[in-house]
């Protein structure tokens, strides 16, 4: 049992890990996605009886490594139980720091304690681990975990725990057609930028052409569109966004690569020239210029992405030849 407990701890934990960074990446996965991820959440539960024996023995003997195999298991609890106020809504934040941002941050410090443990703690695969009682036990485990899943999100209804009027990505509705309560928030380390309008330009590469676009200039377009920005902090909001579309600021929307769209700050994304019709560059939202923490004085509305697509204080567009996928998922600034 030691042995089963821990190969499939390791493939739960990598199921869950690669499921909610899919979930994040896109919003058209999201559904499936969290739903394979709260499963194995609840399947890693199942198995902690088991493995806090098996944990509590190696201590005991104080194994080469004992502590980051401690620490691992740490982080592991931290992150399920994040998750698990988050998904229900007992605990959405507490002050500045989010239970999302909880459940992210410790499977991310988690990641090379799992490294490790997977190297000194190596399991060689064996016949047995194929065996018929093991997928029996493998089988029971998933319908448990399923059914589990099932139940929670049943009782999350029943109860009317916030957590019921969750988005399909997981995200709660916030301050949705109020301008004024959208939440302003930045990537990682970027910082709010002071930009003067008077000096700031937009500069437009396409094919053989550049243009420089003054603020005055982009104001003056007034192209709309609802879009709902779905934040992996945990909440979304649908507002009301106004702008000129990506697709009346390039020369050629035909040419082959991709549009590089680049911040202030050094923040980037490319997306599929295909896209600019559906891409908006944002002066206002609610019908208001927006403020600096919003983008101001442009940012990049992208319906249907994640928050992270959304670039804000663009200062620079350009066609090129790379394709779309030439980045990394998520930017690591």
């Amino acid at each position: 049992m030691k042995r089963w407990t821990n190969l499939a701890l390791f493939v739960l934990l990598g199921l869950a890990f690669a499921t909610g960074w899919l979930a994040f990446f896109s919003t058209a996965a999201s559904r499936g996605s969290l739903i394979v991820h709260a499963a194995s959440g609840y399947a890693i539960i199942a198995l902690t009886p088991w493995k806090s024996v098996i944990a509590a023995r190696a201590i005991q003997r104080r194994r080469p490594g004992w502590w980051a195999s401690l620490v691992f298991t740490m982080l592991v609890v931290i992150s399920v139980l994040a998750g698990i106020l988050h998904s229900t809504g007992v605990l959405i934040s507490a002050g500045a720091i989010t239970a999302m941002e909880v459940h992210v941050g410790a499977a991310l410090v988690a990641i090379p304690f799992a490294a490790w443990h997977i190297i000194a703690r190596r399991i060689p695969a064996r016949a047995v681990d194929l065996s018929r009682r093991s997928l029996l036990r493998a089988g029971a485990l998933i319908a448990g975990a399923g059914l589990a899943y099932a139940a929670g999100e049943g009782a999350l209804r029943v109860l009317r725990l916030p957590g019921s009027a969750r988005r399909f990505t997981g995200s709660y509705e916030f301050g949705s057609l109020e301008p004024s309560q959208l939440p302003a928030t930045q990537w990682m380390f970027d910082a709010v930028p002071q930009i003067d309008p008077r000096t700031w330009r937009l500069t437009v590469h396409s094919g053989a052409v550049t243009r420089e676009w003054t603020y005055e200039d982009l104001m003056a377009f007034d192209d709309r569109v609802r879009a709902t920005l779905d934040c992996t902090g945990g909440f979304f909001s649908t507002q009301d966004w106004s702008g000129a579309w990506l697709s009346r600021l390039i020369a050629d929307e035909t040419a082959a690569g991709s549009l590089h769209v680049r911040s202030s700050t050094g923040y980037d994304r490319r997306f599929a020239i295909a896209n600019a019709r559906r891409l908006l560059l944002a002066t206002r939202l609610g019908g208001v210029a927006l403020d600096a923490g919003h983008g101001f004085p442009v940012r990049l509305v992208a319906p249907e992405r994640r928050g992270y697509w959304w670039v804000k204080w663009v200062t620079e567009i350009r066609v090129d030849e790379l394709p779309a996928w030439w980045q990394l998922p998520f930017p690591v600034q």
